[in-house]
């Protein structure tokens, strides 16, 4: 239910901006943001800090993109979000006894994997490298390419940039760890 949730503005930004345009769809998306807000606050009595950071960015870069009628300012929230998300998966380094890709990915895998800490902070490197690369690919297509392209880009390309970045970094995991035996050892 809360990735339905948290794809609710997408899907209302693509179909706005299909139908009216990107001014149009802007405003839908931060309204669509504060109605994800509510339904969290609702359903769970908080609000997920990523949901949270996505709301004040999107309202932050729409007002912009409204106020001064300037399409570039949305253009830059995903790369934005993408950079910090990455720095918050650097700083996991040194903040913390597990780095955000264990924190993230751990309980997935727990029961069934064991996995030591030193794959765990590759995996982290790796999603480090892999947010710097998502919001510097964002930047490219924003600035290069039609306002349609990076729309299909925006909605399309990165979810399924990050949908395949997540399920290497699975297969990696489980072509490297190793398997938690399903029968307690006898000692």
């Amino acid at each position: 239910m809360q990735t339905l949730t948290g794809l609710a503005p997408l899907v209302a930004f693509f179909v706005t901006y299909r139908l009216r345009g990107l001014y149009m769809a802007t405003a839908v998306l931060m309204v669509t943001m504060l109605l994800v807000l509510g339904i969290d606050w609702l359903r769970q009595r908080k609000i997920p800090p990523l949901h949270a950071l996505s709301a004040v960015l999107v309202l932050i870069f729409g007002s912009a993109t409204l106020l001064l009628h300037n399409r570039a300012f949305i253009q830059w929230k995903p790369t934005v979000l993408l950079w910090i998300v990455g720095i918050g998966f650097l700083g996991s380094f040194w903040v913390g006894t597990r780095t955000l890709t264990e924190r993230f990915l751990g309980p997935a895998v727990q029961e069934h994997l064991q996995v030591s800490p030193a794959l765990w902070r590759t995996l982290n490197g790796w999603s480090v490298g892999f947010y710097a690369l998502a919001g510097a690919l964002n930047l490219a297509v924003a600035h290069y390419a039609r306002e349609s392209t990076w729309v299909n880009f925006k909605i399309f390309g990165l979810t399924l940039f990050t949908f395949a970045f997540t399920a290497l970094q699975v297969l990696w995991l489980t072509s490297r760890a190793t398997p938690v035996s399903a029968e307690p050892s006898a000692r």
